[in-house]
């Protein structure tokens, strides 16, 4: 059966712009009949179309229907709790979580889409210019409704396949599905059949959408209530990865790791910046990353002084260290990872020097984790301080004479950055909870000491100058309070960085 007779059923099927749940067993039943002939497709991959990526009971890669689903309860139960502990009182929540849109390098020229990551874990929905509303009232019951854009042949062949509200209730689990068109009516009469009513959303995001952020701020105004923050709740719920995530993590992780250690063995003087951060790319790619996490820092020499390099332009000369902070993104998931080693493929005795602190304090604040799981991204923080500065007074580049806090703040200025941030769906993954807050079970973050010494800094020896190192890691805390280092796989001792550049067979 071709699209345009499953088209035509789904019309018969489906009334008005609400599409009911029950559409599921004939839209399964279309998508098993047309598994071997023309599939279905819609706005985004499903295990039916794509069964390469995805299996037949995943939503998103690695994410089922049944897990959006509960995250969805999760966040209206967790808000309502928070209301009612404060008032005492009962009210409805109205929750508006909106995509991310379309953006443009030029006329018709998009940049590559990313989704919005709330909207992203909350709905499953990949496509841009969306909307998921969630409603629970004051006697606990709660709704999700998912507003899409509309099927329109002419809009689709140009830019692709949408989903249409037609077969968003079966695909993304939710209650109800309309156009967008129907979003500012529903929300008036939804708003209008409330005594009281509480708004949840993000400013700053929903004006991404101007229709949207002005019915939204038209019902706050009508009903004297503020927009609410939904951030600080979203970002709570985010920070405890479930098995599932974990699971995502573990393999981001090992696909940056893998890539990582291939463009470290084919490395060699007399490469550009740029060229090694194109390795990393392609083979992050070729091992199925989506993209990169972020803007690689491939940095050599002097360069890797500056902590956010990301110009990676100029030719990495014979005898330098290159600093590369990469990672990919999988199935909506973020991996980090730092390495730092020698283009030419041995560490120079200054430069080992330098390497072998970090890489010391950095197995140290692992230790420090594995012997304290209760403790929190802040205490990590201050116990970097005070081990950096213990160990350049042992190696001459701090006075034996500083401790304490003194101590610290020397420290600081060799590494003016934080040891550590959540990391999950974003790479600087839920900022809005404190890093004072204890590591817990399902929490992934980084471990990143470092070392700068730019080729500025007079108060240390010439040769110690022109020299940034930065060792980073991705960790996950298990069900059993220890830690598992995501990243294990990607090389960092001296004879493993030294025996992976050369062994590449390129040079």
């Amino acid at each position: 059966m071709n699209n345009f007779i499953i088209k035509a059923q789904l019309r018969k099927i489906c009334k008005g712009a609400s599409y009911a749940k029950n559409f599921s067993s004939s839209i399964k039943h279309e998508f098993a009949k047309n598994s071997s002939e023309v599939p279905i497709r819609i706005g985004q991959p499903t295990g039916y179309t794509h069964p390469h990526l995805l299996k037949t009971s995943e939503v998103v890669v690695g994410i089922t229907k049944d897990e959006l689903k509960q995250r969805r309860r999760n966040l209206l139960e967790s808000i309502a709790r928070n209301r009612s502990r404060k008032e005492n009182t009962q009210t409805d929540h109205i929750i508006i979580i909106p995509s991310a849109t379309k953006k443009y390098i030029s006329d018709k020229i998009p940049y590559v889409f990313r989704q919005n990551s709330d909207f992203r874990y909350f709905s499953g929905c990949l496509e841009p210019d969306s909307v998921l509303l969630m409603h629970l009232d004051g006697s606990g019951r709660d709704k999700s409704v998912l507003f899409l854009r509309p099927k329109d042949k002419h809009a689709e062949l140009w830019d692709g396949t949408r989903t249409g509200p037609e077969l968003a209730v079966e695909i993304f689990g939710v209650d109800e599905s309309h156009e967008m068109r129907h979003f500012p009516e529903y929300l008036e009469k939804l708003g209008s059949n409330m005594s009281t009513c509480a708004l949840w959303g993000d400013h700053g995001i929903l004006q991404e959408q101007p229709e949207v952020f002005k019915s939204v701020m038209l019902l706050a105004g009508k009903k004297k209530e503020p927009l609410e923050a939904l951030t600080a709740f979203a970002h709570k719920q985010r920070l405890i990865k479930s098995p599932a995530e974990v699971e995502l993590m573990r393999k981001t992780c090992q696909i940056a790791s893998e890539a990582i250690n291939r463009t470290i063995s084919e490395s060699k003087s007399g490469d550009s910046e740029h060229q090694v951060f194109a390795r990393v790319d392609y083979h992050c790619r070729m091992r199925n990353a989506d993209f990169l996490a972020y803007p690689p820092v491939v940095a050599s020499g002097n360069n890797a002084t500056t902590i956010h390099y990301i110009e990676n332009s100029q030719i990495i000369e014979s005898g330098r260290l290159v600093l590369m902070d990469a990672g990919c993104e999988y199935g909506g998931y973020t991996s980090d990872i730092t390495r730092t080693w020698p283009i030419d493929g041995h560490f120079s005795p200054t430069q080992k020097i330098l390497y072998d602190v970090i890489l010391t304090l950095q197995k140290d604040l692992l230790a420090t984790l594995l012997n304290d799981g209760g403790t929190c991204l802040d205490d990590l923080f201050d116990t970097m301080c005070v081990k950096l500065g213990k160990y350049l007074q042992e190696v001459g580049l701090v006075s034996k004479s500083l401790s304490g806090v003194s101590l610290a703040r020397a420290a600081y200025s060799f590494c003016p950055h934080h040891v550590s941030h959540y990391l999950g769906m974003d790479v600087h993954d839920t900022p809005t909870v404190p890093r004072t807050s204890s590591l817990v079970p399902g929490m992934v973050f980084t471990v990143e000491p470092g070392m700068y010494i730019s080729q500025n800094r007079r108060d240390v020896p010439e040769n110690f100058r022109r020299l940034g190192i930065r060792i980073e890691d991705d960790c996950v805390v298990t069900p059993t309070n220890t830690i598992e280092v995501l990243t294990s796989q990607c090389a960092k001792e001296v004879k493993d960085l030294e025996n992976l550049v050369e062994s590449c067979d390129i040079k």
